[in-house]
């Protein structure tokens, strides 16, 4: 059985699964991610976007969307969510649900999101969302394929050291 425990610095689910989750954990991180919508910061736009975002210990760090008047200061949902977990010391991620206030299609993250997420594995769920609880799930590979990875940093390159 799930279990969804609020403090003030996250939500915890609890889901024994390490892999497939729960009907009722999907429910409660697709709702989760509709409650963070709620807190969009989106003037400009008027386009709400919340994400949830659970974690392999089974924490869930939620955010949404915050525009700039300069447009390309703002961040998405998606990169809210991750770099909140990522500075409490998360790095390993089971799933992401997003939502939005689009009634006939399924919310997705933009790209630059997708590479955000893939930064942190290719194997782990997203779950697109509809404000009907609706659902489409995907894995980040799914998403963005033919990626480029940290790994890819550490492959061999031809040699430049006399061009530099």
């Amino acid at each position: 059985m799930d279990q969804v425990k609020f403090s003030s610095e996250a939500m915890h689910i609890k889901d024994h699964s390490s892999k497939q989750l729960s009907n009722e954990t999907v429910k409660k991180l697709i709702n989760q991610s509709q409650e963070a919508k709620k807190q969009a910061y989106c003037p400009y736009s008027k386009f709400r976007v919340g994400a949830a975002l659970l974690t392999l210990e089974n924490k869930v760090f939620t955010g949404c969307n915050v525009e700039n008047a300069c447009n390309n200061l703002g961040v998405c949902a998606e990169r809210t969510v991750i770099f909140k977990a990522v500075s409490e010391g998360y790095r390993n991620f089971k799933a992401i649900a997003v939502a939005s206030d689009l009634e006939d299609k399924v919310i997705s993250p933009c790209g630059g999101c997708r590479q955000v997420l893939r930064e942190f594995g290719s194997n782990w769920d997203i779950y697109l969302s509809k404000p009907d609880g609706s659902y489409v799930k995907k894995t980040v590979e799914e998403l963005l394929p033919i990626p480029f990875g940290p790994e890819d940093m550490a492959m061999k390159k031809v040699d430049i050291s006399h061009e530099c």
